[in-house]
């Protein structure tokens, strides 16, 4: 059974829609059925509580609201497939192209991986193997409550990268120090210094993204003398070495908009 992407409204997903049909996706899971779902299917088959526990993706711009939504269901958007159950029956894929994964897997599952490979082949389908991870865009939390913490947020946004951003906060904040990191991790999810590393690395996202510099002084901009240091940091954050994120998420020079009219380089292919 296979669940596809469903379109949320802006109120978000409203449970107890479709029971008939959520009691029909419990009765085919107890007659041994794998229910798979792609992108935000994940919503309609969380309801039926099978997932409770196991570990499922979804589209990384849905992750919040599905966590708030399924508390109990452990969610992963930064992985293409996850497969689950005792049974391997709960299969879930994440980010919109990845129902390529779960098109292949389920090939390789009921008809070999020779034939998946052949499908993949044939059609130019690659496997998402390394995640979504460089995709995500981080987005701090700011519906929390706490006009303290988001103040502290406000400056951090454009301040990032200054030296000792965290001791500069708590001392504009006016709060104890212990306090300011309890209630900033209380607010955000993530410890004051994790924040700011977030942050750094986001930027540093949109400078490999978009402008030739080397990697030493875009590290150097976001806050980092160490460059050895941001580079570590920027894989373990995003999956990808900072030279590795720059070739897979530019945008092609032939594809690049030219304010003066004048052709692309010599060379540039689609």
């Amino acid at each position: 059974m296979i669940v596809p992407s469903i379109l949320l409204p802006p109120e978000g997903w409203r449970a107890g829609r479709y029971r008939r049909l959520v009691d029909w996706l419990r009765a085919m899971h107890g007659r041994s059925a794998v229910l798979c779902s792609a992108c935000s299917g994940i919503f309609l088959l969380a309801e039926t509580g099978l997932f409770d526990g196991k570990d499922v993706t979804v589209h990384f711009g849905y992750a919040r609201a599905f966590a708030a939504t399924y508390p109990a269901v452990p969610i992963h958007p930064e992985r293409a497939l996850v497969v689950s159950g005792r049974r391997e029956e709960l299969v879930s894929s994440g980010a919109s192209t990845t129902w390529h994964d779960l098109v292949l897997y389920l090939i390789a599952r009921y008809a070999g991986a020779t034939v998946a490979q052949d499908v993949a082949r044939m059609f130019a389908l690659q496997w998402h193997q390394d995640g979504f991870a460089p995709f995500i865009v981080f987005e701090g939390r700011t519906d929390h409550g706490d006009g303290e913490i988001l103040s502290a947020q406000q400056w951090l946004r454009s301040h990032f990268s200054v030296a000792s951003p965290v001791e500069e906060m708590i001392k504009r904040s006016k709060l104890a120090e212990r306090t300011f990191k309890r209630r900033f991790a209380a607010a955000t999810g993530l410890a004051p210094i994790a924040y700011v590393q977030r942050l750094r690395v986001e930027d540093a996202k949109r400078r490999l993204e978009r402008t030739d510099a080397p990697v030493d002084e875009i590290a150097w901009r976001v806050g980092y003398e160490d460059s050895a240091f941001f580079r570590r940091l920027f894989k373990r954050t995003t999956g990808l070495a900072p030279g590795a994120y720059r070739k897979r998420l530019r945008i092609p020079d032939f594809a690049r908009a030219r304010r003066d009219g004048a052709p692309p380089p010599a060379g540039a292919k689609p």
